[in-house]
């Protein structure tokens, strides 16, 4: 791969800064603080959300039985991969931290279904001291409580991430897979209390749990993932125009097309008698937009990370045709072959993820958003290139 012949040591102003007067990182003076606090906070909430999951496994085994509950749970598992594989696919270009995604998980899995549990126990409450559930309790509870219940309890997972770990938005794609981590939580617990309810219903038979396992493991395994992912794409525009208020904002426009689409979903059941038609017919051609949608915000992360690449690159950070294999699928699976070949793709992967981080702390300070933070981050990736570069050579 071309290298600069010099490591310089002042970052690029885009000329969006010099007309807003911003000041970019001047030199590469030192490795910024680390804020441990943040990273003590996410430990600390990962062991409580564990914690809070473990309590819901207990109410499932009481609930459902062992056996029932195993096998429920294995079947859960099908629907599980076939969407982490799905977000995987989508958060290849800029991973995120694997901490902040096992939060989501853990959340969605654990405290949004709890809350929703909750509400329900409450509603219930208050329909039997009422004098008992109507003709309209189902349709109710389906198509209006469940989706702001769940919806609401999903979001705020994803809200909560936005608030404390803001340096992890870059924007719509963090969102999106940060969205639909809490949806792949919440939607296995889920399905292990729909799929556990059908074998205790059909007395074990195979026949009795096939349909529902064909609907919501095999037909529908991302439908939780649509719906919350409005909220999380509307968070990742957010985290390049506003602060932790118009967050709060955003999450609220999100929640609308969220809860939409899961009482659309819902309601279907209610209303259609060929369900496989209305399948085909309305919800295949939304998850057929739902994948443009995601095609789309990864190309525009790929033009990011080129346009702001090439910025460095005209100030000698890189060679100008590093950008190219920097900045686009191609030619990151190009470098990732030359460096397997060579015994180095640790580095490359390093090297790869520093430039992408790099792109957007720069968008940050292009958008004149976050600036100060922004600043330190540019300043810890252009050590991390400077070393992932040496490790490249061979020094």
């Amino acid at each position: 791969m071309p290298e600069p012949t010099t490591e310089p040591t002042a970052a690029p102003r885009a000329p969006s800064e010099v007309r807003a007067g911003v000041v970019p990182q001047p030199a590469l003076a030192g490795s910024p603080k680390r804020r441990y606090g943040l990273v003590i906070l996410g430990v600390l909430a990962i062991a409580v959300l564990a914690i809070i999951v473990l309590l819901v496994i207990v109410y499932f085994i009481a609930g459902l039985g062992v056996s029932a509950f195993i096998f429920a749970g294995v079947l859960a598992i099908v629907p599980l991969a076939i969407v982490l594989l799905g977000i995987r696919w989508i958060d290849r270009w800029d991973p995120e931290p694997r901490g902040a995604l096992a939060f989501c998980f853990l959340w969605g899995a654990g405290v949004a279904v709890l809350i929703a549990l909750l509400v329900g126990a409450q509603v219930d409450n208050v329909v039997n001291s009422l004098g008992g559930p109507g003709p309209g309790y189902e349709f109710f509870g389906a198509v209006i409580q469940a989706p702001i219940v769940e919806e609401v309890g999903k979001g705020l997972g994803v809200l909560m991430l936005f608030l404390f770990a803001r340096k992890h938005f870059d924007g719509p794609v963090d969102g999106l897979v940060y969205a639909a981590t809490v949806a792949a939580g919440f939607a296995f617990s889920e399905n292990i209390l729909y799929f556990g309810q059908a074998i205790i219903e059909s007395g074990g038979s195979v026949a009795g749990v096939f349909q529902i396992f064909l609907i919501r493991g095999l037909m529908s395994p991302f439908a939780h993932v649509m719906f919350t992912a409005c909220i999380g794409i509307f968070l990742g525009l957010a985290a390049s125009r506003t602060g932790g208020g118009g967050g709060a904002g955003f999450f609220l426009i999100g929640l609308i097309p969220a809860v939409a689409l899961h009482a659309l979903w819902n309601g279907s059941l209610f209303i259609v008698r060929d369900f496989y038609g209305y399948y085909l017919v309305i919800q295949l051609p939304l998850f057929l937009l739902a994948i443009a949608i995601v095609i789309y915000l990864r190309r525009q992360e790929s033009r990011v990370t080129q346009r702001h690449l090439t910025a460095y690159a005209l100030a000698g950070w890189f060679n100008p045709d590093e950008v190219g294999a920097l900045a686009t699928g191609q030619g990151r699976r190009t470098a990732m072959r030359w460096a397997r070949q060579h015994g180095v793709d640790r580095a490359m992967k390093r090297y790869i993820r520093a430039a992408t981080r790099l792109a957007f702390s720069r968008q940050s300070m292009v958008s004149g958003h976050r600036v100060v933070r922004a600043q330190e981050e540019e300043a810890a990736q252009l050590e991390v290139v400077v070393a992932s570069r040496r490790a490249l050579r061979g020094e």
